[in-house]
């Protein structure tokens, strides 16, 4: 069965249209840091206010205990939606109390408001279904249907994307219905050669995904913490770096299939390693195979890829037609290392072809490197959502869509 889009749901103007975004967005001091997830819900917001909908944007905001938390509120969203929309957008101070209602009451054709954080109710998040329940009948009074646009969290079962999506009638808005279909792309007709790039902090975090997609891949390049793994699994000392030792064994075998299936697994020759986890720390590029023989000794710790390994990566992105990118390749906060996933990110504006940078971290890197969302075929809102897509996995908040 095919998602269900928008279109399906037919005229909206002056239906209450319930909007499950994610405007999981970071916070300094109050104010947004990275407003790309914001961004990304412009499209579907402003078809349904052209239509004369009668909008309620809803979205959680970090984790807090299922309780009211100041620190959490979505009231700077609402500012920044209102700024982007250029109109109004009234926030209601709670989720389904009398704020939300008397906001909801409040709404015109073509008006839109904002809900405060969901996960201020514990029923939002609840492992119990009929709590779970409880809340997204609450939530149902608000709205006559809903569009389900918040592609970061379809791999949750929670109220607002599994079971209110039962209860009204509903429908995928514009995002996940493009996260969908360029996710698809990567896993079922890739056009080749395909190249996946991953780093970040842990393998473990990444071994379905490398699993799922050896089959299909020509190359797979590995960076970032995760990296290390891979260098101990061939025998190589690794210093203070980050080291799963659980994992060496498993990715023993990943090397193994790689090599079985002829995929080409792009592992670092040089490493930039520093005396401490610091931005002003001691540095020297090494040998992947000489972490150790460093200044720094059995103390070294490796925290990007060196130049050459940057340069080879760069080199299979930039010859490749379909390009996957998940997960930073050093601690690219600190200026110092850098270096490796800005080179990355360069290679992906190059690519003839689709190039996908994977969510989470990996987007935060992109913009905060000065690099603009239009450079890359596409920037994915779901850091664990994408990587559970192409882990294969059964995600719930698409299933009940329709997705098969």
């Amino acid at each position: 069965m095919a998602l269900r889009t928008l279109e399906s749901l037919g005229s909206l103007a002056g239906k209450r249209v319930i909007v499950r975004a994610d405007f999981n967005v970071p916070l300094k001091d109050g104010v947004i840091t990275d407003d790309g997830r914001v961004r990304a819900a412009l499209p579907t917001l402003n078809h349904l206010i052209n239509q004369g909908a009668r909008v309620i944007a809803c979205s959680h905001l970090g984790r807090p205990a299922g309780a009211p938390d100041e620190k959490y509120t979505l009231a700077p969203v609402a500012q920044r939606l209102s700024e982007l929309l250029g109109k109004p957008v009234a926030f209601a101070r709670d989720t389904v109390g009398p704020s939300a209602h008397d906001a909801v009451a409040a709404l015109e054709d073509g008006d839109i408001a904002i809900i405060e954080n969901l996960r201020f109710n514990a029923g939002e998040t609840a492992k119990d279904a009929a709590e779970r329940r409880a809340f997204a009948e609450q939530l149902a009074e608000l709205g006559d249907v809903l569009v389900s646009d918040g592609f970061g969290v379809v791999h949750r079962k929670q109220a607002s994307v599994f079971d209110l999506a039962e209860i009204l009638p509903s429908a995928a808005g514009y995002l996940i219905e493009k996260e969908v279909d360029v996710l698809d792309r990567l896993t079922e007709k890739p056009e080749r050669p395909y190249t996946v790039v991953l780093g970040g902090s842990k393998v473990s975090d990444k071994l379905g995904v490398i699993a799922h997609l050896l089959p299909r891949v020509q190359k797979i390049c590995i960076g970032g913490g995760m990296m290390y793994t891979f260098l101990a699994a061939q025998g190589h000392k690794v210093g203070t770096s980050l080291l799963e030792q659980d994992q060496l064994e498993t990715v023993r075998g990943y090397i193994a299939k790689a090599q079985e299936l002829g995929v080409e697994l792009v592992l670092p020759v040089d490493v930039v390693v520093a005396a401490s986890f610091a931005a002003d720390a001691d540095h020297v590029v090494a040998d992947a195979d000489a972490i150790e023989a460093t200044p720094f000794g059995a103390d070294g710790m490796g925290l990007d890829i060196g130049p050459k390994t940057a340069e080879h990566f760069a080199d299979a992105i930039r010859g490749s037609k379909t390009v996957f990118w998940n997960g930073p390749m050093g601690v690219f906060e600190m200026d110092a290392f850098a270096a490796g996933t800005k080179a990355v990110a360069q290679a992906l504006t190059e690519v003839d072809g689709l190039s996908v940078v994977g969510g989470g971290d990996s987007a935060a890197a992109v913009r905060q490197l000065g690099f603009a969302d239009d450079q890359f075929g596409h920037i994915s809102t779901g850091g664990g959502a994408s990587l559970e897509f192409l882990e294969g996995k059964r995600l719930p908040g698409l299933e009940v869509l329709g997705w098969e």
